[in-house]
Parts: C-alpha cells; sequence; structure tokens
C-alpha cells in the first residue's frame, strides 16, 4: 500500500498526529511534514507536491484556521494543490486552533494532566463547541496553565477519543484520512 503525507502547518500538528495516527489506523504507512507556520506551508505546495516521485502517494494538507474564512481558505489550498497537479490532496482546515481538537474532549485531557476538575468545565457552555472558541489555546492554559504546545500534543496523542470528541473539526479529519485510506486500498485499473 502507498503512503499519506501530511502537509502541517506547524511541529505541534506533527507530533499530535506522529501518536494519533498509528492508534486509529494502524494499518496507515504515513509521513508528517511541518512546515514553520501558514505561509511556510503555502509556500511549499506549489514546490512539493509536483516535485514528490513516489508513486501512489497521496496528500493530506492540515493548517489551522485562526479566525479566518474556512471556505476561502480551503477553496484557496484547493486551488493550489490542483494548480500543482494533485487534485485528489485532502485540505483539512483546524477550527480555530489545534487546541480546539484538546478541547473537544476535555476527558483526555484531565488524564492526561491529572486535572479532575477538567471535566466539569466541560459543562460550560463555551466548550460546547470547541471550534467556536476563538482562542482556544488561551482557553486550554486557563484549564491547563501547565500546557505547552509540543509536550500537549505528546501527552494527547494516545488519549485523544474520536467516538467522543465533540469538535467537528477533529472528526471531519478522521473521516476524511479514513476515506483516502479506503480509495488507496481499491483496486485499480
Amino acid at each position: 500500500m502507498s503512503r499519506i503525507v501530511f502537509l502541517l502547518e506547524e511541529y505541534s500538528m506533527k507530533v499530535l498526529l506522529d501518536g494519533l495516527l498509528p492508534r486509529l489506523f494502524p494499518q496507515l504507512s504515513f509521513l508528517c511534514v511541518p512546515h514553520e507556520g501558514k505561509q511556510d506551508l503555502e509556500r511549499s505546495i506549489p514546490r512539493k507536491l509536483p516535485a514528490w516521485r513516489e508513486p501512489g502517494v497521496r496528500f493530506v494538507v492540515v493548517r489551522d484556521n485562526d479566525n479566518g474564512d474556512c471556505k476561502q481558505t480551503k477553496a484557496r489550498l484547493v486551488a493550489m494543490c490542483e494548480k500543482a497537479g494533485r487534485e485528489d490532496t485532502l485540505i483539512r482546515i483546524v477550527c480555530q486552533e489545534l487546541e480546539a481538537w484538546y478541547l473537544g474532549d476535555l476527558a483526555a485531557v484531565a488524564a492526561a494532566f491529572d486535572m479532575p476538575a477538567v471535566p466539569k468545565a466541560g459543562r460550560s457552555a463555551r466548550y460546547r463547541d470547541p471550534d467556536a472558541v476563538v482562542q482556544p489555546s488561551m482557553a486550554l492554559l486557563e484549564l491547563v496553565p501547565s500546557f505547552q504546545k509540543v509536550s500537549g500534543a505528546r501527552t494527547l496523542a494516545p488519549r485523544l477519543n474520536e467516538g467522543t470528541n465533540a469538535s467537528r473539526s477533529f472528526r471531519t479529519f478522521v473521516a476524511g484520512v479514513r476515506r483516502v485510506l479506503s480509495e488507496m486500498s481499491r483496486p485499480t485499473g
């Protein structure tokens, strides 16, 4: 089977996916390529996608929304991938920041940071739709003052639960990877 190459906005996404993907998709062969922010990621797409010579590889681009217009951002990224000759690239926008995926599973946050009070915060209206939280990174810091992006990603990767995560963008990401993996396993010809 071919592999999926994940082009990621930042290193903490790589750390999270390196721990999360083997647990959710044990059969998945993948490579995570982190970038140094949105601009670096978007500059690399026109270069990396057409130059990649690995047969059968599929790409997934993952980028934070950061309060932007997610439909506009996705449309721009889709157009970039199409222009690069990779129409089959999956684009996933994290609403609003990666930390929203963590807020979507406060039980995982509580277990990861040994904080029994965190799930109580989940009953607050603020956390019912973690993708709507304006600055999820700040909200997470309020709940877990010791939280750091990279170590937090490493700690949460083995705990995030697809089935109970309230983040729609997390569930959409997982479903998209599942779909790409299914398409890759179909016989060709």
